[in-house]
């Protein structure tokens, strides 16, 4: 059985929901990402001097990566097995209640050293949930393309994450402009985690609206009644491949949206609002250029894009932390814009390179576990090692150096995997739009 395109208008729904799903759940993420650079510090770990603190948030911080990969093999499972959309609308509600939860905490002052445990607890939900989330996002979108578009189709899930980071800049901007520092640190930073109560309006809407697809009548009903043990007993090297793909995608992405807040202020001495601003307008240019890198996936391969993306990385880190140490608004942005227009070039063309990496009856666990622990191996320990690299050797150079090593193995990865932008493949086929 060949593939079906859904409806132009049940795709819009579908793209729709992969979208705004992804992009609150991404706004979730994010949000925390921003407040353990900004405040987490202070408010849970004030006993500790400032570096030990940063440290200490941004491990809470790196505590839901972690968990990401048991929350990719659970609902990539269910995904497999019961279908993309409950498994991914379940993955949205447990996300906004978690995050909601965390703008409800009390901090160290009250409970003491209740406060950190609870905040890590609800990092490790946080992280199961978005574990699952990703791969039902870029599923509900490349399993419908239309042929020679899944490129650009799958890309939709991943704009999530700049207009995410966008909102959740604008959010802390608003705030540290309208309150004092001490009203900022007292209640100002829980209102971005209390608005995540809109993903549980998100998740309702994408159970009605979205279209669901199902494993074509030629998978062995065995091969579905385990399709996690399946996926690690037939598709172990491509988790590798995926899992080696994502690492420069976590690392680059969270030196340049998260550990890059923590170095301009705490480092440099830049005030809080111009580097917002810096990281914002690059999250724009990253929004611009992912659909574009995509769709150029479809017309070249996969491959020649990410790799072209991956060795601009690993040039690039030098001469960026060059520009934002000059301190100059103005160059500190041109830094950040560059870095996310090539960063676009690996991240663009991901979902559609996972899909077409996995049969259908694993695709589900295949994209979502190997991304995930790509994730971990990149993005979690990214604003850790960073910190503790300039604390030791004082200089930029080190972190570059870094992120030079991070695009080093995502281009090996990559490298060894079969290109398949031209491949026709059996898919899940849509059922039934829901009726109006």
């Amino acid at each position: 059985m060949t593939q079906v395109s859904p409806p132009p208008r049940q795709m819009r729904k579908n793209i729709l929901v992969s979208v705004a799903g992804s992009a609150i759940e991404w706004y979730d993420f994010f949000i925390y990402a921003s407040a353990s650079a900004l405040v987490l510090n202070k408010l849970f770990f004030p006993s500790v001097d400032s570096v030990a603190g940063t440290l200490l948030a941004f491990s809470t911080f790196a505590v839901g990566f972690l968990i990401r990969p048991v929350g990719a093999a659970v609902f990539g499972h269910f995904g497999d097995k019961f279908g993309r959309k409950p498994a991914l609308v379940t993955a949205m509600m447990i996300m906004g209640v978690a995050t909601t939860a965390i703008g409800l905490l009390p901090s160290y002052a009250t409970l003491g050293v209740a406060a950190p445990i609870l905040l890590v607890v609800l990092r490790l939900v946080q992280g199961l949930a978005l574990g699952g989330q990703w791969g039902g996002a870029v599923l509900l979108v490349t399993e419908c393309a239309p042929e020679g578009k899944r490129g650009f189709y799958g890309s939709f899930a991943q704009l999530g994450v700049p207009i995410a980071l966008i909102f959740s800049n604008v959010m802390f901007l608003i705030l540290s402009a309208a309150l004092s520092q001490n009203a900022f640190l007292a209640w100002g930073w829980r209102i971005p985690f209390l608005l995540s109560i809109l993903l549980i309006a998100v998740g309702l809407y994408a159970q009605s609206r979205a279209s669901e697809t199902q494993a074509t009548p030629s998978e062995e009903p065995a091969r579905r009644r385990a399709p996690l043990l399946e996926l690690l007993r037939s598709h172990p090297k491509q988790i590798l491949l995926a899992a080696g793909a994502t690492v420069i995608n976590g690392g680059a992405y969270y030196l340049l949206t998260v550990y890059i807040l923590s170095y301009a202020t705490q480092a440099l001495g830049v005030p809080r609002g111009t580097i917002l601003v810096a990281v914002l307008i690059s999250a724009v240019a990253s929004g611009l250029t992912i659909p574009a890198a995509a769709a150029l996936s479809d017309r070249v391969g996969r491959r020649k894009v990410f790799l072209s993306g991956a060795a601009g990385l690993a040039v690039w880190g030098f001469p960026m932390f060059w520009l934002v140490n000059t301190g100059s608004p103005v160059l500190i942005t041109v830094a950040l814009v560059i870095a996310q227009v090539i960063f676009s070039l690996t991240y663009g063309p991901c979902p559609a390179l996972f899909s077409e990496m996995f049969g259908a009856s694993v695709r589900y666990s295949g994209v979502s576990v190997g991304y995930q622990i790509g994730a971990v191996a990149g993005g979690a320990l990214a604003p850790i090692i960073a910190t503790s690299l300039f604390a030791e050797f004082r200089t930029a150079n080190a972190i570059a150096l870094y992120l030079a090593l991070m695009a080093a193995v995502s281009f090996l990865a990559v490298f060894l995997v079969t290109e398949s932008v031209r491949r026709k493949r059996t898919v899940p086929t849509p059922l039934a739009a829901p009726v109006d």
